[in-house]
């Protein structure tokens, strides 16, 4: 489900596909980065930073971070 008009959509990828990859790799990296400190922002304060991370994952990928991860 979308409310952009069709003719906008594609004017907006014709935009992002012309920059380089390296461009829209840096864009991604840029907002997952935007995504993290957001969660980060919303997490409850004084938190160790085992579970910051613990919740940081579950946030982002919805599901439990493995515990090997946290060894």
């Amino acid at each position: 489900m979308t409310d952009t008009r069709p003719e906008i959509a594609e004017m907006v990828r014709t935009q992002l596909m012309a920059r380089s990859g390296a461009e829209r790799f840096r864009m991604g990296v840029e907002m997952f980065e935007a995504a993290r400190r957001m969660v980060l922002a919303s997490l409850p304060t004084g938190l160790s930073d085992r579970e910051r991370q613990r919740l940081l994952f579950e946030r982002i990928y919805g599901e439990p971070l493995p515990e090997a991860a946290l060894k």
